[in-house]
């Protein structure tokens, strides 16, 4: 296929969300939480079709300015958005809320999940 008649199940990675929450980061120590956070990015801007998404940035917030924590609260509420965008681009309806995301942030980092899923109905 061309990038230009890519369908959303081509372009955003439909993941296991538990796995991506608990089990991946456990083996890699935590490393494969900036993994998966780079890679829902490059996805979604790959759907988007938008060259001024960013990719690298969220995931360089979360590693470099981790200690501030408002950095990183920040650019969960921003993911939230973007899947939203995302989701918007593929179906039409957009269920993420970043409002859910941020709050979910505080209990046991479980917007880990919440955003999984919701990038899941992306893939389907």
């Amino acid at each position: 296929m061309t990038d230009s008649t890519l369908a959303p199940v081509d372009v955003v990675k439909r993941r296991n969300p538990l796995l991506v929450w608990l089990i991946w980061p456990l083996i890699t120590l935590g490393i494969y939480n900036l993994v998966w956070y780079y890679k829902i990015h490059r996805e979604m801007r790959d759907l988007t079709r938008d060259p001024q998404a960013p990719v690298a940035g969220p995931m360089l917030v979360i590693l470099l300015l981790g200690w501030t924590v408002i950095g990183p609260l920040i650019s969960y509420f921003r993911t939230g958005h973007r899947i939203r965008q995302a989701q918007m681009a593929a179906t039409g309806q957009a269920t993420c809320n970043p409002w859910v995301g941020l709050i979910l942030c505080f209990v046991f980092g479980l917007q880990i999940i919440y955003y999984q899923l919701e990038l899941n109905k992306i893939a389907v």
